[in-house]
């Protein structure tokens, strides 16, 4: 018996081996741990050290690249549409145009009466005839809408698009509107030529994609591709009838359009 104790309580040759592999593993996920610490913490930086309303990106080369679009544009509503003047947009911006560009708008963050919100969302999705009688009727002079299909900028009026047919349905005025239409029949929400023709001939639409059609994004791509959706827009030719561009920013990010009057429309 006293020959097994002896064997059993014999040091295990390999222990110093295993180790010194157990310390190299701990220093390795340790090592991890502290570089994606690190990877937070700048990832963090990059997306909040700026106001929201200046964007930046990485050029090819690394070099930051500053999108000051809306500034641009509440600068130029400011300075060139009457003091008076009524801007119609997606909530989301009514605050910065009300600070900024020193407009009255229709809507904004503390807009608590959906039927006023159902409204502008019956304009943006309905034909440009149909969005002409609201926009009359809510005394609108200019619309502003974000489009990111230039530079990429995936937080854009297209994406947010579907709340505004769903807001835009949801009132007994707003019954013509069903989000379904705006589907193809597979049920994908589609820009391109696959994509649903009350989608395509929408104010909205219209409004983002004018003269887009025209312009080269991306090498290798045929003109009109839209950056944030990876497609060629589907309604590429087409001319405003109750709307005339006034202002379009350096990147395209926002776009202003007149509310032509009724003797100007069609010219």
């Amino acid at each position: 018996s006293s020959r097994k104790d002896k064997k059993q309580k014999k040091p295990d040759s390999t222990y110093p081996l295993k180790n010194e592999i157990a310390n190299g593993v701990i220093l390795i996920i340790t090592a991890f741990l502290i570089m994606y610490t690190f990877h937070c913490t700048w990832v963090t930086s990059e997306a909040y050290s700026s106001p929201s309303i200046v964007l930046s990106a990485r050029g090819g080369d690394g070099s930051r690249i500053i999108f000051d679009d809306f500034r641009e544009a509440y600068y130029w509503l400011r300075h060139n549409t009457p003091e008076d003047a009524k801007v119609m947009s997606w909530w989301d911006y009514g605050y910065q145009i009300t600070a900024m560009a020193n407009r009255t708008i229709l809507v904004d963050n503390n807009t608590w009466n959906n039927t006023h919100i159902s409204r502008v969302g019956q304009a943006m999705a309905s034909t440009e005839e149909k969005a002409y009688e609201i926009m009359r009727e809510l005394d609108v002079g200019y619309v502003l809408v974000i489009f990111g299909g230039l530079t990429g900028y995936s937080s854009d009026d297209i994406n947010k698009f579907l709340w505004m047919v769903r807001i835009g349905g949801s009132t007994d005025r707003g019954k013509h509107i069903q989000e379904m239409d705006y589907y193809t029949p597979q049920g994908e929400f589609r820009v391109d030529r696959e994509g649903s023709p009350t989608l395509l001939n929408c104010l909205m639409y219209k409004m983002c994609y004018y003269r887009f059609g025209a312009v080269y994004t991306e090498g290798g791509k045929p003109t009109g591709y839209d950056r944030v959706r990876n497609a060629e827009i589907g309604n590429k030719d087409f001319e405003l009838d109750v709307l005339e561009e006034a202002y379009t920013t350096e990147h395209w990010l926002v776009r202003i359009y007149k509310v032509k009057d009724l003797e100007n429309r069609g010219v």
